[in-house]
């Protein structure tokens, strides 16, 4: 699956696509890099951006303080470094993705439990491949897709630009067309022909078909969609997560389907995602994407955090 940059210049040529092709042009660069370069890069990046992103850096440290009421202000300030130098390293990781060849990915990373995805998949129902939204995120689900096709859920981008690049690089990756956050009706179909849909429902992403649900013991904005698209399609839900290695490299761990799931009350299966990731989350604090608004949505009657 190639992509014809050419035939793209001419659609996006306009000066505000500028940056974006810059970007893109970088993006390759980096992964000309031998690995041992692009991790620090990719540290040092993060750590540069977050002493001028004062905004996210913000949201990010207010997330620690509601999660982790037990570390002291210096534990906290330092798992604060870490996660915005993980966020840089997630940049690169998404130049990795998107450029760099198989086989080079293929040397980075190790799985365990992918019979859980083979077994839950040979029931015929679909899966829904559940995980988090982490900092690895975009070369988690890339190096996933090294051992098996899935279709990719996805939120547009408003720069056509990089949504066009961006759709390529993760269909070329997945095997598989992506499928848009809102189109239910294509996530039911993938799902009822037997297919694996990825899918990560650990965002606030307004009010609409929401419980309040505990996260690290904060209520927590969460979709129920998950248990409704487990339901209506009749997948299973297998959990799988991504982790940075500290020495380099990457892990990837695929759990077994959950069982009895969905239970027909939308409070408890939103409150057993939400442990499912929290897990997760304290597995690898710093790579966690804190910087996302995750307590935006407030019970009535509370107030902001932000």
């Amino acid at each position: 699956m190639t992509l014809d940059l050419r035939a793209l210049f001419r659609q996006f040529h306009a000066p505000r696509y500028w940056p974006v092709w810059l970007g893109l042009g970088a993006m390759q660069l980096i992964c000309a890099l031998p690995y041992r370069v692009q991790r620090p890069l990719g540290l040092g990046l993060g750590r540069v951006l977050g002493a001028f992103a004062r905004g996210r850096r913000h949201i990010a440290a207010t997330n620690l303080a509601l999660c982790f009421p037990e570390l002291d202000a210096g534990a906290r300030e330092r798992l604060l470094r870490d996660h915005l130098a993980a966020v840089g390293m997630g940049m690169v990781e998404t130049a990795l993705c998107w450029w760099a060849p198989d086989a080079d990915l293929r040397r980075l990373v190790d799985i365990d439990g992918l019979e859980h995805y083979d077994a839950a998949l040979a029931d015929g129902r679909g899966v829904i491949l559940l995980t988090g939204h982490f900092t690895t995120l975009e070369l988690g689900a890339g190096l996933f897709a090294l051992h098996r096709p899935f279709h990719a859920m996805y939120r547009p981008h408003a720069n056509g630009l990089y949504e066009a690049v961006m759709r390529w690089a993760r269909e070329r990756r997945s095997k598989m067309t992506t499928i848009t956050r809102d189109d239910l009706r294509g996530m039911l179909r993938a799902l009822r022909q037997g297919r694996a849909v990825w899918y990560a429902p650990d965002q606030d992403y307004g009010a609409q078909g929401t419980v309040f649900a505990p996260f690290f013991g904060v209520p927590a904005r969460t979709i129920t969609a998950t248990a409704r698209l487990a339901k209506m399609s009749g997948a299973r839900v297998v959990p799988y997560y991504p982790v940075r290695k500290p020495g380099g490299g990457y892990h990837i761990t695929v759990l077994p389907a959950l069982e009895h799931f969905p239970s027909g009350d939308d409070l408890a299966d939103a409150t057993r995602i939400n442990a499912l990731v929290e897990s997760w989350v304290r597995a690898a604090p710093e790579q966690y994407l804190w910087v996302h608004r995750r307590f935006k949505g407030r019970p009535p009657g509370a107030p902001s955090v932000y």
